[in-house]
């Protein structure tokens, strides 16, 4: 397709064509693909990921409960009701509904009981640790336990721990930790993020989604400095940045299957590449992307991070440099 001719598209199923099929009935409230499809799923990884944004699609509706009525025995209808009940107090928490407190208690009420009846599956300690950002002020004990290394911070460690055992290095558990630090500090320095991050992907083994991890907090930074504002492209082409860059292209992308792997992962990697001016290397993660983009990164390059549409200028600028280049080095 030529580039003038191609348009950026945004889908949380991103490749994953059994899950779009499964969004699809989910949004009419037909539950019976989720289940065959949840069914079918063989790792964790992939099981969390679907989790997810199924949850985030049957949290405005009745499919789940529907689906634990005819179905009461079933370990992915729990799990799915965790995810809901989660995704619901998460919302209201964004929106300070005046419910917030009771759907929390619902959503950890919910996790508790998945985590008994399927002991090991990571989704309900992952969907604690996604509660625990809620806990604004660490009141609770779970959420202010002593850090397993210097320069971090009390917190979840223990649920992290327990998500960690079942799935070691899931990506979503150390991304809803990172979430737990913003909520810890909103608005504050960002040196807990950046040592956080530092100390998860230097762990990580080749092919894990934690080596893309610094990748969020530059962009972070980036967004809270106003970067855009700035005109702080050198904050790309620093040697910090492109180390954090081609570690991510070496040890994560080159080993795996990028049509398995998150689109918010892949955008990241495509967009610090590109800032760091390695437009071939770029152009790899672009083909690999297909049609696929989340606005973020790319919205926050923009002169206006609220309209997305810019965010779309800024993603085919970038790709179309960097598959020129790609296709040059070829």
């Amino acid at each position: 397709m030529a580039q003038d001719q191609f348009r950026p598209v945004y889908h949380p199923a991103g490749q994953d064509n059994e899950l779009r099929t499964a969004m699809q009935d989910l949004r009419t409230g037909r539950w019976l693909s989720m289940r065959n499809l949840l069914n079918s799923t063989a790792s964790w990884g992939v099981w969390t990921q679907r989790t997810q944004v199924l949850a985030a699609v049957a949290a405005g509706s009745d499919a789940v409960q529907a689906w634990r009525a005819e179905e009461p025995a079933s370990l992915a209808a729990n799990v799915m009701q965790c995810r809901v009940s989660v995704e619901r107090a998460l919302r209201a928490h964004r929106e300070n509904h005046p419910q917030t407190q009771q759907l929390w208690h619902e959503a950890w009420e919910a996790c508790r009981i998945a985590a008994h009846h399927g002991p090991d599956d990571p989704v309900p300690w992952v969907c604690l640790l996604a509660l625990a950002q809620l806990d604004e002020k660490q009141r609770l004990d779970e959420h202010r336990q002593v850090p397993p290394g210097p320069m971090l911070f009390p917190g979840p460690w223990g649920l992290l721990a327990e998500a960690h055992k079942r799935d070691p290095y899931n990506r979503e558990a150390y991304h809803r930790m990172l979430q737990f630090v913003y909520a810890r500090r909103p608005g504050g320095h960002l040196s807990e993020a950046v040592n956080f991050v530092q100390w998860a992907a230097s762990a990580a083994p080749a092919g894990s989604a934690l080596l893309a991890l610094p990748l969020h907090v530059r962009v972070e930074r980036y967004r809270r400095d106003r970067g855009h504002e700035r005109a702080l492209d050198l904050h790309w082409v620093t040697e910090d940045a492109t180390r954090e860059a081609m570690i991510a292209l070496e040890g994560w992308f080159d080993h795996i299957d990028p049509a398995e792997a998150s689109l918010l992962d892949l955008n990241h990697l495509a967009h610090a590449l590109w800032g760091a001016g390695r437009f071939a290397e770029a152009g790899r993660v672009f083909e690999s992307l297909g049609p696929y983009f989340t606005a973020p990164p790319w919205l926050y390059r923009s002169q206006n991070p609220d309209d997305p549409a810019l965010a779309e200028e800024v993603f085919l600028r970038a790709r179309g440099r960097c598959l020129a280049a790609a296709r040059g080095a070829g």
